[in-house]
């Protein structure tokens, strides 16, 4: 329709599906694999942890992935703009999920009989404190190669901005000067929780005592669940009780072999881009093939137009992406296989 492939999934991850199974049947077809060899591997549940694709690949069949050093995912190499200029980010780490529950108590009751500071009321002061009350800025290694990067593209008075998030001194006023495109960079540059599920009650009449919450965190490369939790109690204080549900780790450091390459693809497809190392602020399937040793760069490259609702669209009813950003991204898939070393 009008250029562009429409329906969900079309966007998140369909079209980086189909882009890598054309270079990968191009490649065999024109005999353009690498010595060693290339594994194609589609798997399922990713939004749903994982566990039952690429962690049970992983985990259960090792084997099929033996001697794979470099994979290339999700997320990385959709262009984005900045202050005019066009970036196309190359996942290198991401951020770790680290699940929370937290239970709030307080006197119950019948509900008749009015309450004050109850188990409602202190939920409602922990939800506020989140809201109102950021996390201290850090600042990793691969966050400050993004940032730089960006900054070395961009006029002066931008990249002065942009650079003064680098300092904790400034972070906060570099922030609001950003406004609302300066999100995603924030999330790069703290460990962040939002509160995301709620049970409590089980009858209209009946004050409830206790009241659960579920806290979706994420954790900046160096740092465990117990960091979180620190700076969590720093937020909403001392006597809600926090308990960490779930946490996968992921590598330690960014192995950047195969970087410069991805990057070179970039410049050769569109001299006027600028390719850029990136620290995502979520989290992917790359954390299960970490434990193999495997470096997963994110790379679906598309080429997206400046005005198209790219923000917006993943997981939404009108999702759809340009026929061109998926021929883009096969043709650069496809090189990032002939030219891999093997």
């Amino acid at each position: 329709m009008d250029g562009e492939i429409w329906g969900r999934g079309a966007l998140d991850m369909k079209s980086g599906v189909s882009m890598m199974i054309t270079a990968f049947l191009r490649a065999n077809a024109e005999d353009a694999v690498p010595p060693g060899g290339v594994v194609l591997a589609v798997v399922s549940d990713e939004e749903a942890g994982g566990d039952f694709g690429a962690k049970f690949l992983a985990l259960e069949h090792p084997e099929a992935l033996a001697g794979v050093h470099h994979a290339i995912g999700e997320v990385g190499g959709v262009s984005i703009y900045i202050a005019g200029r066009r970036f196309y980010p190359i996942q290198v780490a991401e951020k770790r999920m680290c699940h929370i529950k937290a239970t709030v108590r307080g006197p119950g009751g019948h509900a008749a009989r009015p309450m004050r500071g109850g188990a409602m009321a202190r939920l409602s002061a922990m939800l506020r404190a989140l809201d109102r009350k950021r996390t201290p800025p850090h600042v990793t290694p691969v966050a400050r190669a993004m940032i730089e990067a960006i900054a070395a593209a961009l006029p002066r008075s931008k990249a002065t901005v942009l650079q003064a998030l680098l300092n904790p001194r400034t972070h906060g006023a570099a922030l609001r000067l950003i406004g609302e495109q300066g999100r995603p960079l924030e999330g790069t540059l703290r460990n962040t929780v939002n509160a995301t599920i709620v049970r409590c009650g089980h009858a209209v009449n009946v004050i409830p005592s206790e009241v659960v919450v579920e806290l979706d965190g994420r954790l900046l490369p160096g740092f465990g669940p117990d960091d979180l939790l620190a700076e969590l109690r720093d937020i909403i204080g001392k006597d809600i009780e926090l308990e960490v549900l779930r946490h996968d780790e992921g590598p330690a450091d960014a192995d950047m072999t195969f970087y410069e390459p991805l990057a070179g693809i970039f410049r050769e497809l569109d001299p006027e881009g600028v390719p850029i190392p990136m620290l995502l602020p979520a989290v992917t399937d790359a954390r299960h093939l970490a434990p193999l040793g495997i470096q997963t760069y994110g790379f679906m490259p598309m080429r997206i137009p400046q005005d198209f609702p790219l923000a917006t669209l993943a997981h939404a009813a009108d999702e759809r992406v340009p026929v061109e950003a998926v021929g883009f991204g096969a043709e650069a898939i496809f090189r990032a296989i002939q030219r891999y070393p093997g």
